[in-house]
């Protein structure tokens, strides 16, 4: 077991606040070196070591951006929400902001290659965000948070990232938005491994259907229907039955649990990026009262919309 202490956490501890810093704020902070060019902070693609993975106990839960990493040699374990995982060669590791995770050990051989996208960047962007509402959800919220690739899947997200390693060392006029279109690209390929994932878990074909036919109505109705009934009856089955699905493919996670994360990300998104009132935000995204939504965001996000928007 190896532990590397960065003795870097003064930096992002204010009283008894936490402050969550950009992907762009946290990189100057550290000192890294950026690519060549005007970086403008949203994406980034490096390739990790033991040394480098270890830091990230001193900045989960600090960082507010998505990262996705193929484990190129050797192993890791980590403790994601109480749950002990170990990656080796191969496995696609998902983190999303917000989640406790705590690097365990690895092999001193250990290292991956990591892409890393800021939180509020990501939720800008309509495709990009299209792109992210199904393969995040998929992969990260309702499901294991490593996934074994195979190796046609592994050689083409693996080129995917090492591809804006090479433009992020080229430091072309336009790199940035490549390194946007090739994040968009990942996303969208993600998205399809998982899909072939979740049927080749050999789950009956009309599990299977319904299960993706109920990922396929949530982007498009979250908002304005938070009950599990408005879903069984688009799919013409009971709310029972929809509900023993959902947690049989997704490993546990429940309907309400998929409507909720849904919510969170387009009240984080909507917060952040527009200059709705909390009150217009609560309306448009169907709560009976904005308390009742002031709640919700605080349960989930564990500060109130107020605080949010003025990133604390």
């Amino acid at each position: 077991m190896k532990s590397t202490s960065l003795k870097i956490i003064h930096i992002f501890a204010q009283g008894n606040s936490i402050c969550m810093y950009s992907l762009k704020e946290f990189w100057q902070l550290r000192g890294l070196p950026v690519p060549e060019g005007e970086w403008d902070g949203n994406v980034i693609c490096i390739e990790t070591n033991v040394e480098w993975t270890f830091g990230t106990n001193e900045t989960h839960g600090f960082l507010s951006c998505y990262t996705f990493t193929i484990v190129m040699r050797g192993w890791v374990t980590i403790l994601y929400n109480n749950r002990e995982l170990t990656l080796h060669v191969g496995d696609l590791y998902t983190y999303s902001p917000g989640f406790e995770v705590t690097v365990l050990a690895s092999s001193s051989d250990y290292s991956g290659i990591c892409l890393l996208a800021d939180e509020h960047f990501t939720l800008s962007l309509p495709t990009v965000r299209d792109a992210i509402r199904t393969a995040y959800f998929t992969v990260v919220e309702l499901t294991s948070p490593v996934m074994p690739l195979k190796t046609d899947d592994f050689r083409r997200l693996r080129e995917l990232m090492q591809m804006m390693i090479h433009y992020q060392q080229m430091g072309l006029p336009l790199a940035n938005d490549s390194l946007r279109m090739l994040y968009n690209l990942f996303l969208t390929d993600l998205s399809t491994v998982q899909q072939h994932s979740i049927r080749e878990h050999r789950f009956p074909k009309r599990v299977e259907e319904i299960f993706l036919g109920f990922l396929g109505l949530l982007p498009q109705h979250f908002a304005e229907h938070h009950d599990i009934s408005f879903y069984a009856d688009r799919l013409c089955i009971t709310t029972t039955y929809l509900s023993r699905i959902v947690r049989q493919v997704s490993g546990g996670r429940t309907v309400v649990d998929y409507i909720n994360q849904m919510l969170l990300m387009e009240a984080t998104f909507l917060l952040r990026q527009t200059s709705l009132s909390i009150t217009q935000i609560s309306d448009q995204l169907h709560f009976a009262e904005v308390t009742t939504f002031a709640r919700f965001f605080n349960r989930m996000k564990g500060m109130n919309p107020r605080e949010f928007r003025k990133g604390k």
